[in-house]
């Protein structure tokens, strides 16, 4: 193996751990070199599949991998990444970055001290539809829906840790200053804990955001749309294609819209989310900078995410953790 090649290996072998094991073995200047999983027949399947030597516990997982994705259930995070991070190795943790806001901050902390990458995995933020965002200057008002069929994964956390996250992380993004006001509510379902909520966050720039997340609904729904001054953007994270709207003065002084499209097709590979991500991760511990999404930016979205949560608990709607 060249000596620029960065060996990755990836925590967790479930769903998501297969995808990430797919797309790093895949990634240019990185090779999947390791991978682990308690479920040893998980981890054994992926490994075969991609290439990669099943490691027998995790130190031994860390003694072959520069870098490596953390892909373990939520309340694992923590722990699993603290121990790669000690170790020296960058990090590529799943959302949400920690079950608790304590324990993300001393992950970035300690990544700080060792002086290497962590990055949190909000993939939507790679999602090529995402660039309408970045156009709009001073955003109004947010509306999204992200509503998904019962998925039998993810059941240790509630849905606004689940899916609501990803457009928290892409709100953080879009505008930076602090929530002032969150009204939320939120039932459980199919599970004890809250399977769909609708969310509505005014911000100190006077940006109002209004959200709905499900993880109970029939059809399968990625829809952020944004409002700024004489424009407007439509993004659809599913097929990866973004509208912008923007009205301008015509001919004859007459204001009229023009419509921009903006995105990549779904069955690009180059466009998938998720390489994209993998190829910044390694592009950042090669250039040595931060990463696009931070550890920083994690822990901020994981305190907006507490705050909702809070919201609901105390309106009797929330359960236990």
């Amino acid at each position: 193996m060249a000596a620029d090649v960065l060996r990755v290996g990836v925590v967790g072998t479930g769903a998501l751990g297969s995808h990430h094991s797919r797309v790093f073995a895949e990634v240019p200047g990185a090779r999947l070199t390791r991978v682990f999983d308690l479920d040893k027949a998980k981890a054994k399947a992926v490994g075969e599949r991609f290439g990669a030597v099943v490691a027998s516990d995790l130190e031994s997982f860390i003694q072959g991998v520069d870098a490596a994705v953390v892909a373990v259930p939520t309340a694992a995070h923590a722990e699993v990444a603290a121990r790669l991070i000690a170790a020296s190795r960058h990090v590529l943790v799943e959302k949400p970055i920690t079950s608790q806001i304590e324990d993300a901050e001393d992950l970035v902390r300690l990544a700080s001290l060792k002086e290497v990458v962590l990055q949190v995995g909000h993939v939507e933020r790679f999602n090529p539809a995402s660039e309408a965002l970045r156009r709009i200057g001073a955003p109004r008002f947010v509306e999204v829906h992200r509503l998904s069929p019962f998925p039998n994964r993810s059941l240790d956390i509630d849905v606004i840790l689940d899916l609501m996250i990803h457009d928290l992380d892409l709100l953080v993004a879009l505008d930076k200053s602090k929530p002032v006001q969150i009204d939320a509510v939120g039932v459980p379902v199919l599970t004890d804990r809250v399977d769909i909520a609708n969310v509505r966050i005014r911000f100190e720039s006077g940006l109002i955001a209004n959200l709905t997340a499900s993880r109970v609904s029939v059809e399968k729904i990625r829809k952020f749309r944004v409002f700024g001054s004489r424009l407007y953007a439509s993004c659809d994270f599913l097929t990866r294609q973004a509208q912008i709207a923007k009205l301008v003065i015509g001919e004859g002084g007459a204001p009229e819209i023009r419509m921009e499209s903006i995105g990549a097709a779904p069955d690009d590979p180059e466009s998938e989310p998720l390489r994209r991500q993998a190829i910044a991760f390694v592009k950042a511990i090669k250039d040595k900078t931060q990463a696009v999404v931070s550890g920083e930016d994690g822990v901020a979205v994981l305190r907006i995410a507490q705050e909702i949560l809070d919201k609901m608990s105390g309106m009797g709607q929330n359960t236990p953790a």
